[in-house]
C-alpha cells in the first residue's frame, strides 16, 4: 500500500521536475520515488551487502561450492596466515 507524503520545493524546482518528468514520460511523483528509491539504495549499507553476499553464494552455488567448502577454504587461509607469522 503506497502512502501519500507532502513536501515542500521553491515553485521554479518545482516546474523544473515537472518539465523533466514529461520528457522522460513519467509523472513527477514517479520520478520522485525514483530519486527517492536510487537515495536509499546508495546509502544502505545493510541491503549493499545482504545483495552482495546474496550475488556471492549464487555464484559459488553456480560453480557447484557449498557452504562447508568455504568454511574449510577460511580455515586453511587463517593457519596459512598464523603459520607464516611464526
Amino acid at each position: 500500500m503506497s502512502m501519500q507524503m507532502i513536501i515542500r520545493i521553491d515553485p521554479e524546482l518545482k516546474d523544473k521536475l515537472a518539465r523533466l518528468a514529461r520528457i522522460e514520460g513519467k509523472s513527477a511523483s514517479q520520478l520522485v520515488r525514483e530519486v527517492i528509491e536510487d537515495y536509499i539504495n546508495e546509502r544502505d549499507i545493510g541491503a549493499y551487502i545482504d545483495d552482495l553476499w546474496k550475488r556471492i553464494g549464487n555464484e559459488l552455488e553456480s560453480k557447484g561450492l557449498k557452504s562447508s567448502d568455504i568454511d574449510k577454504a577460511i580455515k586453511d587461509a587463517r593457519k596459512d596466515k598464523a603459520q607464516s607469522r611464526n
